[in-house]
């Protein structure tokens, strides 16, 4: 029986992870998993036709749903939202079984030809995170908090990467202080927004930006999103 060729991803996927450490995320890496669950190479070509870069996006994609199941089932009702967004990208890197396979997804996605992908599937975690915890907005603040929380999730994984601290507890730390320092940018925003001085000298961009509308759900045909009348 033909499996579905999401089911043989994953069992590529499955089978590629024993490799990496060694090969990377690599064309050797890909040829081994085949031949371990003994897939032939047109069928391969036909289920990642960009060849490991696809199974590097998998990987990461499954981490992400990882997150989001347990987004689902714990309760952070009590906690303030910036505790909120924290425990997100802790929850993100704790579906991570070996770092060295978001290290050897790092180096392939610092390749110029990769780059795109690599800041996408961050792009992608960051917009579920946001999403998962109830961000409604239409504006260029549905832009503004993706780009943030991406420098944020970028660093901390960086910083993580060479944590050797007991259960990760200096990356915590970390994400913390970067958080902060987010915090103290929009506080610094909203200061220059309500001075009667520098307020009038915004009036043009402010207009700009409020014309500004985040990407439809449907399709997602218009991305990176529209100008058009305020709504």
């Amino acid at each position: 029986m033909t499996l579905p060729e999401s089911e043989t991803r994953d069992r590529l996927l499955d089978a590629a992870l024993m490799h990496v450490a060694f090969d990377g995320w690599s064309d050797a890496t890909l040829k081994a998993a085949a031949a371990d669950i003994g897939l032939d190479a047109a069928l391969v070509r036909s289920v990642v036709p960009r060849g490991a870069v696809e199974l590097a996006l998998a990987y990461h994609a499954r981490g992400d749903r990882a997150m989001l199941d347990r987004l689902r089932s714990e309760d952070l009702g009590y906690l303030k939202f910036r505790e909120k967004i924290a425990a997100a990208v802790q929850f993100r890197l704790d579906a991570v079984e070996d770092k060295e396979l978001v290290r050897r997804g790092a180096t392939l996605f610092a390749l110029p030809q990769y780059a795109t992908d690599g800041a996408k599937a961050i792009w992608t975690t960051c917009d579920l995170i946001w999403e998962s915890l109830g961000d409604t907005s239409e504006d260029v603040n549905w832009y503004s908090k993706r780009a943030t929380l991406s420098g944020v999730y970028s660093a901390t994984v960086l910083y993580w990467l060479g944590d050797t601290s007991a259960d990760n507890a200096a990356t915590w730390a970390f994400l913390d202080r970067r958080i902060d320092d987010v915090m103290q940018i929009e506080k610094l925003k909203a200061n220059v927004r309500n001075n009667p001085v520098l307020k009038p000298l915004l009036a043009g961009p402010n207009w700009l930006l409020g014309h500004i509308r985040a990407p439809k759900k449907t399709g997602g045909e218009d991305l990176p999103g529209t100008v058009g009348p305020q709504r």
